[in-house]
């Protein structure tokens, strides 16, 4: 999403960021496969693994949970339901995969990974073109 964001020249416009619910790897970089798999791609890959804290439910604008695990963990981060409209599941933004989760390619080889790559790409080129029609003109 970074990429796509710097891509369109809306890196001053648009924050992205990753956190994952649970406390692994944290401080870690990104998985080895798919930084290969980014990589082959010529997408690169920055920063480290950190864990979703309850301040960026006011922090950013847009929450997008990969599965309905981390979208119910995030839920509970919200208890007063404050934030609940900005939550959502990152596959609602992906239109040329019918998936509703993005599964967890961790366990399996590297066309897990590749999918993964494949389906986030879609989700998130469909993301940007709806921010990009909420930004100002400028």
């Amino acid at each position: 999403m970074n990429q796509m964001i710097a891509q369109a020249g809306l890196a001053d416009q648009i924050n992205c960021d990753s956190a994952g619910t649970a406390g692994y790897h944290i401080g870690s970089p990104p998985d080895a496969r798919m930084r290969s798999a980014l990589r082959q791609r010529g997408i690169p890959t920055a920063g480290q693994a950190r864990q979703f804290k309850p301040l960026d439910l006011d922090e950013f604008d847009l929450i997008l949970a990969m599965d309905r695990e981390n979208y119910q963990d995030i839920l509970a981060w919200d208890s007063t339901g404050e934030y609940r409209s900005k939550i959502k599941m990152m596959c609602d933004y992906a239109k040329s995969h019918d998936d509703r989760e993005v599964p967890d390619p961790y366990y399996g080889g590297p066309e897990g990974f590749e999918y993964v790559i494949d389906l986030l790409s879609d989700a998130c080129a469909n993301l940007l073109q709806e921010l990009k029609q909420q930004l100002p003109a400028h």
